[in-house]
């Protein structure tokens, strides 16, 4: 049902403004506290590196329990992160409680994809998810530059207020739209564990980590790179936000119906944007009219990334579509993780100008990932063929 899908995107609209609320402020934040962006920078790896280790065990753990509790219980934890970081606390303190909700982010989104393709015919599933990711593009669009922007007329504080607010209304949501889900058949933990045996699946999920850093060694540092590199504003960064974000929302949709014809082909040409973008940004110089330019294809591009990731991995492994996309996430979390690391070590000792060349060379490993996959598919469909031959000549 098309109404799980977008009780789903709300929550999942929760979930983004937490994690990528703070990328907008981090040059606030970072003068506030007297640190350098580099550390101010731990606000997001830390959050993404927790999901990283702990992501597939985690929703492992909550596969049998019932739905709508396990989301509920993940938005809570959100709504009380929001609260409690809009108080300025001390920095060890604002991140432990970012890192709180880091623990059931994945559990969420597998969940929310559960529930949403749970009463699915096979060829609506991946529209289906696509609405549930429109989440991303959405938050982008509306929460996060919004959080930007007050941020830039008052304090940075005000950012999570937004994500507060958000996480309330999705928690309501979820309350009074869904209904209990109780898990009725839960799958052995032996059973999901199958996957990490599959060839394919594993190359799938180094594809998925090697874009996630591609994209975010620069897109870590949206508004410190166009601070620096560009000469935006605040005010100005939170316009390109949101242009990024509009965009992706359309993009989303795009990706949705494109999954559906064919996941490779869809995958590599969002990925494209890890090659194109840096080379787009470097000759747009400071001419302001094609960095816009340049930032509203990035936004198509970059949008859909993490839907292709996990209908990606997903493809490879389409029985254990839960236990599949808590890895999709863990592993896409690791990405941030190291894209976020590279990007700030790249500041520190050259410049935000050079983190988009960072993409590249992992957009590069990404691709090569693709095919890689796509050669063994190709091989186990020959050597299938000639099974067959031999069968029927004998």
């Amino acid at each position: 049902m098309k109404k799980y899908a977008y009780i789903g995107c709300l929550g999942f609209l929760a979930v983004i403004t937490t994690e990528f609320g703070i990328i907008g402020i981090l040059p606030q934040v970072a003068e506030h506290y007297q640190i350098s962006i580099d550390k101010a920078g731990y606000l997001l790896s830390a959050f993404a590196l927790v999901i990283a280790l702990t992501g597939p065990f985690m929703t492992l753990l909550a596969s049998g329990f019932n739905r709508k509790k396990v989301m509920l219980t993940a938005i809570f934890i959100f709504l009380i992160t929001g609260i409690v970081s809009s108080f300025s606390p001390p920095f060890w303190l604002l991140m432990v409680v970012r890192i709180l909700p880091a623990f059931l982010q994945p559990v969420y989104i597998a969940t929310a994809l559960a529930v949403a393709i749970s009463k699915a015919d096979k060829d609506r599933k991946n529209e289906l998810m696509s609405i549930v990711f429109s989440g991303v593009a959405i938050a982008m669009v509306t929460t996060v530059p919004i959080a930007t922007f007050l941020a830039s007329l008052r304090s940075w504080e005000y950012s999570f207020v937004v994500q507060a607010v958000v996480s309330f209304v999705a928690l309501a949501g979820i309350y009074f739209v869904l209904p209990s889900m109780p898990v009725k058949e839960k799958k052995s933990y032996g059973s999901q564990l199958k996957i990490l045996t599959k060839p394919t699946f594993i190359i799938s999920t180094a594809m998925n980590f090697f874009m996630i850093t591609a994209w975010f060694s620069t897109y870590s540092y949206f508004a410190e790179y166009l601070n620096k590199a560009k000469s935006m504003d605040n005010t100005m960064v939170s316009y390109m936000l949101f242009l990024f974000g509009i965009i992706g929302v359309f993009s989303n949709w795009v990706a949705g119906k494109m999954l559906n014809r064919n996941i490779a082909k869809t995958t590599a040409f969002f990925l494209s944007g890890t090659i194109l973008i840096p080379i787009l940004l470097h000759f747009s110089g400071g001419d302001t009219i094609t960095t816009i330019i340049a930032i509203g294809i990035w936004g198509f591009l970059y949008s859909p990334s993490f839907l292709n990731a996990s209908t990606y991995m997903i493809s490879s492994a389409p029985d254990s579509l839960e236990f599949a996309n808590s890895l999709a996430t863990s592993f896409g979390n690791l990405g941030v993780t190291l894209g976020t690391t590279l990007g700030g070590w790249m500041i520190m000792t050259k410049g935000v100008e050079y983190n988009p060349w960072i993409g590249l060379i992992f957009g590069a490993l990404a691709f090569l990932m693709i095919a890689l996959r796509s050669f063994l598919e190709r091989k186990t469909v020959d050597a299938r063929k000639s099974s067959c031959e031999i069968g029927v000549n004998q």
